[in-house]
């Protein structure tokens, strides 16, 4: 009996821990390329084009509108593709949010905002809210489609049947590009460190510590392959491990520096042969972006020996017929093998009545004090049940179950 008690507590799921639903969908660079927009809109978002055109229309000094300053928080924004529902206010009102380890903000789109993409999203209406409290100052977020503007407020969140109070938050009343306009979630929901948040205040995760509302200073992410017949199509659970998520032993990785959640990489293999990092480097792991990005020089040399060639959108593709001869690629973290099949690494779209494959790699580059970043996507995080650990500063992956196929 007193076993049975035991493992019924452990087991336990009430508002101490909390999963919430992930919905996947085509990415918003998928979406663009079905629609013929695609080649139009990177024409128009180059580096800095929108900075130069648009600078005047923002407040003096916005740290993320200098030129040439990469302060982009969610990483290859437009192929983000897990979202999940929360609600802001007294009554609640809901919102579809991407989970955003690789960013810090909570930010919906403002019943005040000015662009065409807020028109097909939900809007937060602070007027309608009891509990609402205006900030007054302005915010704005650098993503590669241009800067985001906003106002910070603080209100009631509900993540489930957790309720968080006061929480920091950023209403946008300026969204550019059309990439916000095809996007299918509302905003963002940021799991990174305080340091790297632009909205004032406490991230929603640690105002959840400070209010002692989760089980377990931890968080846990399942992500499911490319199925739609996947049950759940994802999953993150606040204040714990869900063991029925992974299969074998976690493997846990110290956190590096207290930004992004950031760990060190011994090095990155391909087949066996060639190497790349191969005295260290360091890896962001980002459940904000469907690809695993590195160092231009050496993602441009991984795209040569995996047979991609590039388009004019700055995209990789590859023979679909050719994916059972392509080389396995393995990342190395903690001494730990974490090894990607073609299959795992290749995104495969419906073009017509044909797929067409493209690689799941793209070229980033990151300066940070720790020199040369890879960040590990969703391509990586799908085959990976991801744990982040808020008490030791840690992160722990393994195995993900996934059912039969």
């Amino acid at each position: 009996m007193l076993r049975l008690l035991l493992l019924l507590l452990s087991t336990w799921t009430g508002s101490a821990m909390v999963r919430v639903a992930l919905m996947r969908v085509p990415s918003i660079r998928s979406q663009l390329r079905t629609q013929g927009l695609l080649e139009d809109f990177l024409k128009d978002h180059r580096p800095d084009m929108f900075n130069r055109r648009y600078a005047q229309c923002f407040p003096p000094g916005t740290p993320s509108l200098r030129l040439r300053r990469s302060s982009e928080k969610i990483y290859n924004f437009m192929d983000a593709q897990y979202y999940g529902e929360i609600s802001v206010g007294t009554p609640p009102q809901n919102f579809s949010v991407i989970f955003d380890t690789g960013s810090a903000d909570l930010w919906v789109p403002s019943s005040y905002c000015v662009s065409q993409a807020c028109a097909f999203h939900r809007r937060f209406k602070a007027f309608e809210s009891k509990t609402f409290h205006h900030d007054g100052r302005s915010f704005g977020i650098h993503y590669g489609s241009g800067h985001l503007l906003g106002v910070m407020g603080r209100d009631t969140v509900k993540i489930g049947d957790m309720t968080i109070l006061n929480q920091q938050f950023g209403e946008s009343v300026y969204e550019p590009g059309s990439a916000f306009v095809t996007a299918k979630f509302d905003g963002v929901l940021g799991l990174a460190y305080q340091s790297l948040a632009e909205i004032l205040g406490n991230p929603v995760f640690d105002n959840m510590l400070a209010q002692k509302i989760v089980d377990q200073p931890v968080f846990s992410f399942y992500l499911s392959r490319r199925t739609r017949t996947s049950n759940p199509q994802g999953e993150l659970l606040l204040g714990g491990i869900d063991e029925a998520m992974y299969n074998g032993s976690i493997n846990w990785l110290p956190v590096s520096a207290k930004r992004y959640w950031q760990v060190e990489m011994d090095s990155v293999v391909v087949q066996g042969g060639v190497s790349f990092c191969p005295i260290g480097c360091h890896a962001i792991i980002d459940t904000g972006t469907s690809l695993i990005g590195g160092p231009t020089r050496d993602v441009l040399r991984l795209q040569q020996l995996i047979g991609a060639t590039p388009t004019n959108n700055g995209e990789f593709v590859i023979d679909c017929t050719r994916l059972s001869s392509l080389p396995r690629i393995t990342f190395i973290l903690g001494g730990k093998e974490y090894t990607l099949t073609s299959e795992q690494y290749v995104r495969k779209e419906p073009f017509g009545i044909s797929d067409l494959c493209f690689s799941g790699f793209q070229a980033f580059d990151i300066i940070s004090p720790e020199g040369p970043m890879w960040i590990l996507g969703d391509v990586f995080l799908t085959e990976y049940y991801s744990i982040f650990d808020r008490g030791l500063d840690r992160i722990g992956l393994a195995q993900a179950r996934h059912p039969i196929e």
